[in-house]
């Protein structure tokens, strides 16, 4: 996964790979970009930056896209945001990696400068970028055509100098000798955003960062990063010792207490045909399709609860409230919206079957058809 540029040439990754699938995420809370790759031949993959909190929608995204995640790794050890890394590497089994001089906990991956991190066909460079920390990473692409940044260099801003061993002296000579250096077409992804920008370029940058660019000096970049005064991260008490420990919780997760329910990437609550036909007695089946659809050749689950979705919101307590409710359609698309509607009405214990009756009929499970005359 991780090889030095000057061990043999079957270790390295070729520039210019695979087709690559790539994918911004953000999370509203603090601000924080993630970012997925993954060679599209090989459905091999790494994400970058992952938020806590976002791990589900995270995990969601990756499960419904194919995607072997080979590693989590992070740009530095954020004291804004706890990273999602052990969370991705207990569901998925990848390794979890950032600036080995970062000294972290659960560190399976130590990222050095030169290293170079692979996924398929493709890999992504390691260029050591401190100043706002000592442990600042970038990630290039193999061909130079983007590079993952993290909090060294902002749009048209960058990471502060004034706490875990930053220092603006050296985070000019990063930006100067180590992204300033890429391409100028080299498109640039952040760590961080507060007000939209999501992109920028080398030579975006270069011209418009108001801090370092348009013909800035060093001592004009200084000059500016030291008399920031900016409020400590109020987020620092936490984030801190939580991403020393690569994200993994100081206490065991809770897990709902009825059923392995998984949020899909829409944010809705889906439970898998093998478990629902396994614990049949435990839950109430909801059936929202038409009565036609019910008498017809499809067949619905036994003992299920027929409600048509157009009469849902008058009939809801006819569903008994005593067992957990799973939702049911065709296919799993009028189910996902009745699923959204029951939730909303205060329903906790509800989740959609996943694929629908279509799909449990696939693996095998039962269906009770009625007789034709």
């Amino acid at each position: 996964m991780v090889s030095n540029p000057d061990a043999p040439i079957s270790l390295v990754a070729a520039a210019g790979g695979g087709p690559l699938l790539f994918r911004q995420l953000f999370d509203a809370e603090t601000g924080t970009f993630t970012y997925l790759l993954a060679d599209t031949a090989t459905r091999q993959g790494l994400i970058i930056d992952t938020v806590f909190e976002q791990h589900g929608r995270d995990l969601s995204l990756i499960r419904e896209l194919g995607i072997e995640l080979l590693a989590s790794i992070d740009t530095h050890v954020h004291a804004d945001h706890v990273t999602g890394s052990w969370l991705m590497h207990a569901a998925t089994g990848c390794a979890i990696g950032v600036a080995a001089s970062g000294r972290a906990e659960n560190v399976s991956l130590p990222l050095h400068h030169g290293d170079r991190v692979r996924f398929g066909s493709r890999h992504l460079q390691v260029r050591s970028t401190p100043g706002h920390t000592d442990g600042c990473l970038t990630y290039v692409l193999d061909d130079q055509s983007m590079a993952f940044t993290g909090d060294a260099l902002l749009v048209r801003g960058c990471g502060r100098c004034d706490f875990q061993q930053g220092d603006a002296h050296t985070l000019w000579s990063s930006i100067t000798g180590q992204i300033f250096t890429l391409p100028e077409s080299c498109l640039l992804y952040p760590g961080h955003d507060y007000t939209g920008r999501t992109v920028s370029s080398v030579v975006e940058e270069k011209a418009f960062n108001a801090r370092l660019g348009a013909g800035a000096t060093e001592r004009d970049f200084v000059g500016h990063m030291e008399n920031m005064k900016l409020p400590h991260p109020h987020r620092i008490a936490e984030a801190l010792p939580g991403n020393l420990r690569s994200g993994r919780p100081s206490e065991p997760l809770t897990t709902p207490a009825w059923a392995p329910v998984v949020r899909s990437y829409a944010g809705l609550p889906e439970l898998a045909p093998a478990w629902v036909a396994a614990h049949r007695e435990d839950v109430t089946i909801l059936d929202v399709r038409s009565s036609e659809e019910l008498e017809g050749p499809d067949g619905r689950v036994a003992s299920s609860v027929a409600i048509p979705l157009p009469d849902l919101a008058e009939r809801q307590n006819e569903i008994p409230s005593d067992r957990p409710v799973v939702v049911v359609c065709h296919s799993g698309s009028r189910s996902a919206l009745a699923t959204q509607q029951l939730l909303k009405a205060g329903r906790v214990d509800v989740a959609n079957l996943r694929g629908g009756l279509r799909r449990w009929a696939d693996e095998g499970y039962p269906l009770e058809v009625p007789q034709l005359t």
